[in-house]
């Protein structure tokens, strides 16, 4: 089998030009470029994208993400007004809102998401929005300013396994990524959240997550293959197949979760008006 063919997709620039002109004349960054995302050219045929605020450099350096880690920048105040105007532009029904981590700036840069959120609302009363949060290094102040936010949906994702943590993710924390997706549950908001495989986990491992994740409210799951980003990224240890990913899948949701969404290609927002609409019926 040959895994660099199977597990890409073309990106095809005829595609996505015209949605990309769109974000270039506001200035706005996406995840979809960012990290690389294999389903760029599908999610932008579609006028689909998600907009990540607050600049392009992270403040951490997960070992598994190509989103570039530097000294961020001024956050630029207008951006809620140009994602709006992107919005608009785009005819977007449901928006995906993510950021770089910013633990540089005060509550972590819930105020930008809050901005976002209520010119969105203000100016598209009848838009979907979902968020998907750093963890803002565990500030429950942080994460009161986001509750109180009309938010439709909120995206925390866990990553991988607890095991995996200190190698990967030293900046972050397991038991705080819990303790975040625990809170927003218990306000009543649609918690969602997102694991990798590929990255040396074992199955028992992927169980106690899910069940991890139930216990703390989680609602809807996406699992997706990690795929080397860059040659600066760590490798992949497995690649998935098909009926191994609808394992998972099965496990997931005997372990409680209602709505999960696993393949190889899976990411957190892909497809994520349609993942929402599937977990409501």
């Amino acid at each position: 089998m040959n895994e660099n063919r199977i597990y890409k997709k073309r990106i095809r620039l005829s595609e996505i030009h015209s949605i990309l002109s769109i974000l270039r004349q506001n200035g706005l960054h996406t995840v979809c470029e960012e990290a690389r995302c294999p389903n760029i050219s599908e999610c932008m045929g579609k006028k689909r994208a998600t907009f990540m605020i607050m600049g392009d450099g992270c403040t951490r350096g997960c070992r598994f993400c190509s989103v570039r880690h530097y000294s961020p920048s001024e956050v630029d105040e207008d951006e809620a007004f140009k994602v709006r105007d992107a919005i608009i532009s785009l005819g977007i029904r449901y928006a995906v809102i993510t950021s770089v981590t910013r633990d540089d700036l005060p509550y972590g840069g819930a105020r930008y998401f809050e901005k976002v959120v209520n010119t969105l609302k203000e100016a598209i009363p009848d838009l979907r929005i979902e968020l998907l949060i750093p963890d803002f290094r565990g500030d429950k102040e942080a994460f009161e300013i986001i509750a109180k936010t009309r938010v439709d949906v909120l995206g925390h994702n866990i990553e991988m396994v607890r095991r995996l943590y200190p190698s990967i993710r030293p900046e972050a924390d397991y038991e705080r990524s819990l303790d975040l997706l625990r809170y927003f549950s218990r306000k009543g908001i649609f918690t969602k959240s997102g694991i990798m495989v590929g990255l040396g986990e074992e199955m028992d491992e992927l169980r106690k997550t899910f069940l991890d994740l139930k216990e703390a409210g989680v609602r809807m799951l996406t699992i997706g293959q990690y795929l080397k980003p860059t040659f600066d990224n760590i490798d992949v240890v497995k690649y998935y197949t098909d009926e191994e990913f609808d394992y998972i899948r099965r496990v997931a949701m005997e372990c409680g979760i209602e709505y999960v969404y696993s393949g190889r290609f899976v990411r957190s927002s892909y497809s994520a008006e349609e993942q929402y609409k599937g977990a409501l019926r």
